[in-house]
C-alpha cells in the first residue's frame, strides 16, 4: 500500500518476514515513548522476540527508505489483536498510523478474522482518536488483561 502524503516521499506499506533491525528500533523507540506515559507494570507490549512467531503479521511503513511507522496484527484465532501501533514523531500527521490500521484491517479479514481489538490508555489521546474515528467501540477487558484505570480496551467488527 501506497500512503499519499503532504511529504516529498511517499509512505509504502508492508508485511515483513521478521523483527529485523529497523523494526527492532521502532519497537525499541515505541517502548521508550510508553515508558514516559505509564508505570512499567502497566504497559502491555509485546517485545521484538515476542512478536516473532508464526500467529503473528508485522507490517512496516517507509517513508523513501526509512523505516517511520509499524503495527503488529496478532491472530488470536477468535479475533485479531493490534499491537504495537507506532509512528515516528517527524511523520505523525501524515496519514501513516491510519494507513497501517487499514492494511492490519485488510490482512485480517484475508486469513479469516471478523473482529479487531486492542487495549491502549487515555493519555494516548491521538491513538484513541484514530481508533475511534476508524469504527473502533469500546469493549470489554479481554485476552487475560488486567482492568486498569488506564486501560482503554476496543473492538471493530470487520464484516
Amino acid at each position: 500500500m501506497t500512503v499519499a502524503t503532504r511529504a516529498p516521499q511517499a509512505i509504502t506499506i508492508g508485511v515483513v518476514a521478521s523483527t529485523g533491525p529497523a523494526l527492532r528500533k521502532l519497537i525499541a523507540e515505541s517502548q521508550d515513548e510508553l515508558l514516559k506515559l505509564f508505570p512499567p507494570e502497566e504497559i502491555f507490549s509485546l517485545s521484538a522476540e515476542e512478536l516473532a512467531t508464526p500467529n503473528c503479521h508485522l507490517l512496516l511503513a517507509r517513508h523513501g527508505t526509512d523505516a517511520v511507522g509499524c503495527v503488529a496484527l496478532v491472530d488470536q484465532m477468535q479475533y485479531g489483536e493490534i499491537k504495537r501501533l507506532f509512528v515516528r514523531e517527524t511523520c505523525r500527521g501524515m496519514g501513516v498510523a491510519r494507513g497501517l490500521m487499514a492494511e492490519a484491517e485488510l490482512l485480517a479479514g484475508e486469513i479469516g478474522l471478523r473482529v479487531m481489538r486492542l487495549e491502549t490508555g487515555g493519555p494516548l489521546a491521538a491513538a484513541v482518536g484514530l481508533y475511534r474515528s476508524m469504527g473502533y467501540t469500546d469493549c470489554a477487558a479481554f485476552g487475560g488483561y488486567p482492568q486498569l484505570d488506564s486501560s482503554l480496551f476496543l473492538e471493530k467488527r470487520l464484516f
